[in-house]
């Protein structure tokens, strides 16, 4: 069970076409590390009965030689997809009993290349948190090593996505991404998360944060791994009018592409203060490491930086309140029955919805409000459009950037969850991407003194996820990180 439990998804799949090993006893082995990792909070809803169903049609296909590209291969999904009669939350308790009567796109994507189901995955709120925290099932628990007698965070919002890989209880997981929440929990637990270009995958069927913002992404172990799953997940959908118009790229073979003569802009705004100085020394480690690769650094100014993170917190609470006028308990999820209409919207709303969520809504609420529109909401969008040009100006002269993807390691649960300020800032590196559109990376790259891992962030023009994948494997290669959590199963040692 372990040794099965070491492979990467890429040779999990070799093994399975060479029937070395069969799809049902891999889902064993992930169903049983999902039974010893229990404690860590992952998994809110398991699907395992549908995932036997699932490997012995993988298997069977093997056999008659059609077995698409994830056949077989147990994956885990984000409480935030909506998946065909299997009850989707949002971690929400105003959700809670809600079977979707269809399937995401991105989810089906995946079941159709014959990806086997292990279980919807816990994480923040309708997304909103950067610790996994604000979920009604408890936050998702980081498999790497306590502070203090202290259960680390996992990062979110995709923390239990994030937690799992680490783990060994899910080979592959999908997360979504607004503001950093498959980037920030990757580089807390120690594995690849990619947020892709927005348009790139489709948003249908996935719980809407804000819309102008969310991207799904995968989370895995290695680069290599991140391109296969990513391959399928990618695509146009006539369902989603956001979606690009783009063919099918096999991004697995922009894996091992080399980097050579490659220019890589180092950007000096992301040098914050307050930023630890592991992180610090790692970036720098970062730079060195693609240079030796055969890449040319490159320094260069991104001069709104300072601004995304407030323009970030305004644009999408904005979105959050319009998105989620739709929970009102009319026509699905929770209702408190009262005796007039607007008693019972203003009573299902505030039994439903936690504290940041209604902290957010009532942010966006008033943004959006006559007399503070132009002041906030409008001001942000023009902000924002300031952000995206100065990517764009950055990316006439380099091919991809490097950052930090943290300002610090993981932190423990329960240490900045009182203070709303502080948790915001853990987004510092990530938010400006999603605001210009941009795919980016968090790779695995080194550990802290305590221990804990340290990530480093990549970021590419729109729809180059093929360049970040080359970049990103440079990185790995060199750093020859070792994914060995103190509560992992099988020996990921």
């Amino acid at each position: 069970m372990s040794d099965l439990l070491k492979m990467t998804a890429t040779e999990a799949r070799n093994s399975l076409l060479k029937k070395e090993i069969s799809s049902v006893e891999l889902l064993n082995a992930y169903q049983n590390a999902m039974e010893k990792t229990e404690a860590l909070n992952n998994y809110v809803t398991p699907t395992l009965d549908a995932a036997k169903q699932m490997a012995v049609n993988a298997d069977k296909a093997y056999a008659q030689g059609n077995a698409g590209p994830l056949a077989g291969l147990p994956i885990g999904v984000k409480d935030l997809f909506c998946t065909k009669d299997i009850e989707t939350t949002a971690c929400s308790a105003i959700l809670k009993g809600f079977l979707p009567s269809y399937e995401s796109t991105v989810t089906s994507n995946i079941w159709q290349s014959g990806g086997v189901m292990l279980g919807k995955l816990n994480c923040d709120e309708f997304a909103m948190g950067s610790s996994n925290e604000t979920s009604i099932f408890g936050p998702a628990v980081n498999p790497w090593s306590k502070i203090d007698g202290m259960d680390l965070s996992s990062g979110g919002s995709s923390g239990g996505s994030a937690s799992s890989v680490a783990a060994g209880s899910a080979l592959m997981s999908l997360g979504t991404d607004t503001g950093g929440s498959i980037r920030q929990p990757a580089a807390f637990c120690g594995v690849v998360g990619l947020k892709p270009t927005y348009g790139r995958c489709s948003r249908w069927g996935i719980v809407a944060f804000a819309s102008s913002l969310d991207q799904a992404g995968p989370f895995t172990r290695t680069v290599e791994d991140s391109a296969l799953i990513f391959s399928v997940m990618a695509g146009h959908d006539p369902k989603d009018s956001t979606s690009a118009s783009l063919g099918y790229t096999n991004f697995s073979e922009a894996v091992k592409s080399g980097i050579e003569g490659l220019r890589i802009g180092i950007p000096a705004e992301y040098n914050v203060d307050g930023m630890d100085i592991e992180i610090s020394d790692l970036w720098k480690k970062g730079r060195a490491w693609l240079e030796q690769a055969g890449a040319k650094i490159v320094d260069i100014n991104l001069p709104h930086t300072k601004y995304a993170l407030p323009c970030y917190y305004i644009i999408a609470p904005a979105e959050a309140s319009s998105n989620l006028a739709r929970y009102d308990g009319v026509r699905y999820g929770k209702r408190i029955e009262a005796e007039t209409l607007d008693a019972m919207y203003e009573a299902t709303r505030a039994d439903g919805f936690g504290e940041e969520v209604q902290r957010r809504i009532l942010i966006g609420t008033y943004a959006l409000s006559a007399g503070y529109y132009d002041a906030y909401y409008l001001r942000a969008q023009q902000v924002r459009r300031l952000i995206k040009e100065d990517f764009e100006k950055a990316f006439n002269d380099v091919d991809a950037i490097l950052t930090p993807t943290t300002p610090a390691p993981a932190f423990p649960l329960g240490a900045e969850v009182s203070d709303p300020i502080t948790m915001y800032l853990n987004d510092v590196f990530t938010v400006p991407a999603n605001l210009a559109g941009l795919p980016g990376i968090s790779v695995p790259a080194g550990l802290s003194k305590q221990g804990l891992p340290l990530g480093l962030q990549l970021l590419a023009p729109p729809f180059e996820e093929g360049r970040l994948f080359s970049v990103a494997n440079a990185i790995e290669k060199q750093a020859e990180f070792l994914l060995a959590p103190a509560r992992a199963v099988g020996g990921l040692q």
